[in-house]
């Protein structure tokens, strides 16, 4: 079927919420590229959203799936468990940097990793609150709602949010956010909201995903580490975008050298297969009762099978190493385009998580959203995907494979430069 007559049917039969206002249907990709029902090629530099950090239907995991498609494809691992959930929870454990010796749960999804590590939290400390961040974001279950820090689109029509969720500022110093404020910020929750007697987490994502792609600094993850062992509250990251290669380590904690207790986990653990982990510290992960966690798909045969062969891959191909050097050379070309451009600003990266803002000028800091959105359009017309985000949807977000051949990825960003150029920036 063509674009248009996918269209229609989505216009008829798929709720309006849930509905992409792409009207491009994707029909084969491999690697970064990607072709549309009609045949046009694109460019993918949004990787399903940080999904697909070794590259659209990698031979090595579309193999593993088909082996064990012939083998078994469900029992529900509570009622009849399988080799591939336990041997991969072998392997999370050995290499995921949480306190001591590490258990595993497996879900379907973030959204689900990060409810599961709440209650495994709640269980834990036997405390009930939990303290996240402005701008960042964990899902669209209602409790991972009320976790995101920021309500448009995600909470706006869906009434009143779960209570115990309380909020503190993240270090954001371009937007006039200092590590200190935010640490100032974090103690006044504790006083005003969230007293470490109530408090069984504080989660925050290493690096802001949908926030924008903002690191924490070193020194204040040390710092939250220290708070959590002070008044008995687990330190949970939430690595489900920044994790597996994105950063150029295996999870952008690894770059702080920060234990924390519990770590979440999903998107390109599989390569676009639906699976998540939650790994933590042995003692907290069995806190909770026989049957307390689980559910009918988590775990699934097919997606344990991709994620032992990604691993397989990262291991093969040095993907890491190629993540180092995707790195650098979006830093050495965003920090051209700074020069270049007077509406690009605050170009920054931890590895290939890379983006750069745009602005009214690079003096004022002043968000500019519409001229973002006019770059993704603008891109898209010209055959490359490309994402914005941020508190303020100025920021453009590059998440392309770490697998990128050389010459697509010149490709791409000739195209993001081209576009720079036509919309004024």
């Amino acid at each position: 079927m063509s674009n248009k007559e996918l269209q229609a049917l989505k216009e008829r039969y798929v709720a309006a919420g849930a509905a992409s206002p792409n009207e491009q249907f994707a029909d084969h990709a491999t690697n970064a590229e990607l072709w549309d029902a009609d045949g046009k090629r694109m460019i993918d530099f949004a990787g399903g959203i940080g999904v697909l950090n070794i590259g659209h239907r990698h031979p090595k995991v579309v193999e593993a799936v088909k082996a064990q498609l012939d083998k078994l494809m469900h029992t529900c691992q509570t009622v009849m468990p399988y080799e591939g959930y336990v041997k991969l929870a072998e392997k999370l454990s050995d290499v995921v940097p949480v306190r001591g010796h590490a258990k595993v749960m497996l879900a379907n999804s973030g959204a689900e990793a990060l409810e599961n590590a709440m209650k495994i939290a709640r269980a834990a400390t036997g405390k009930t609150n939990v303290i996240c961040f402005d701008g960042g974001y964990h899902g669209r279950t209602f409790y991972t709602m009320a976790m995101n820090g920021k309500a448009a689109p995600y909470q706006t029509d869906f009434g009143p949010m779960p209570g115990t969720v309380y909020r503190a500022p993240y270090p954001v110093p371009y937007h006039g956010v200092s590590e200190d404020e935010a640490l100032r910020g974090l103690k006044m929750a504790m006083k005003a909201d969230s007293p470490a007697r109530n408090t069984a987490a504080i989660v925050i994502e290493p690096v802001l995903g949908e926030g924008g792609f903002y690191a924490a600094p070193t020194s204040f993850l040390k710092e939250i580490r220290k708070i959590c062992d002070e008044n008995d509250i687990l330190m949970i990251a939430d690595e489900v975008q920044s994790g597996f290669g994105r950063t150029g380590k295996m999870f952008a904690i690894e770059h702080s050298g920060v234990e924390p207790d519990i770590m979440t986990m999903a998107k390109s653990m599989a390569d676009g297969m639906p699976i998540s982990a939650i790994v933590g510290t042995d003692k907290y992960m069995d806190a909770s009762g026989p049957n307390s966690l689980g559910g009918t798909y988590t775990g699934s045969p097919t997606a344990c099978a991709a994620a032992l062969a990604v691993f397989d891959v990262f291991k093969e191909e040095d993907i890491l190493g190629k993540a180092q050097a995707l790195g650098e050379k979006l830093k050495q070309r965003f920090s051209q385009w700074q020069e270049q451009f007077a509406h690009v600003d605050n170009v920054r990266n931890l590895g290939p998580m890379a983006a750069f803002e745009l602005v009214e000028s690079k003096e004022s800091h002043t968000p500019k959203p519409e001229l973002a959105a006019a770059v993704t359009k603008k891109a898209k017309e010209k055959g490359l995907i490309l994402l914005s985000c941020g508190m303020y949807g100025n920021t453009l977000r590059f998440l392309m494979p770490v697998t990128i051949e050389d010459d697509v990825l010149e490709e791409g960003l000739a195209i993001v430069e081209e576009s720079l150029k036509e919309v004024g920036a």
